[in-house]
């Protein structure tokens, strides 16, 4: 019978010490969605990006505080991102290996924007509060405006054109 006791007292504390392992190894663990995230994006430090793409990262933040430096495969591709800060507004500015900028995102103040954009904006948000809006440029050109919008909990995102329409597709 002490045998017994002393079996069942063995095998309770060795499942007690598999789980508390077992949780705390749990609570390590990064969930899949963060790991596949960071897979596609790197961090990268400067010394670590091509001398092309350090030519115009150093070009493009000129006055600028640098916030970090990534890459990921995009389409493919891979590009370098470049994010700062610039008089108080996030600027991030994604490059191709060879050096050409690919795309701008620059935050702007609603405020500012041409009076179409701003109702544009305002009219796809509809009973939303915009949060932040970004100019979008791509090759150089203007293509969109850009704003995060909270409905109650949920968090969107919608797209006009630099005219202010909305666009026949995202870009």
């Amino acid at each position: 019978m002490r045998i017994t006791k002393w079996t069942i007292a063995a095998l309770f504390l060795t499942c007690a010490i598999a789980s508390q392992a077992a949780t705390q190894q749990a609570a390590t663990q990064k969930p899949a969605t963060q790991q596949r995230a960071q897979e596609h994006e790197k961090k990268l430090k400067r010394s670590d990006l091509p001398a092309a793409v350090q030519k115009t990262a150093d070009q493009e933040s000129q006055g600028a505080t640098i916030r970090g430096y990534s890459s990921e495969t995009e389409n493919g591709q891979l590009v370098y991102e470049v994010e700062m800060t610039s008089h108080g507004h996030g600027r991030d500015v994604l490059i191709a290996a060879d050096g050409s900028v690919l795309e701008i995102e620059a935050e702007v103040a609603l405020d500012s924007l041409p009076a179409p954009v701003r109702d544009g904006l305002k009219q796809l948000a509809g009973p939303g509060t915009i949060t932040k809006v970004e100019s979008l440029t791509k090759h150089g050109a203007l293509v969109a405006y850009e704003a995060q919008v909270r409905t109650g909990t949920k968090r969107s995102e919608i797209q006009v054109g630099p005219d202010g329409k909305p666009l026949a597709h995202p870009e």
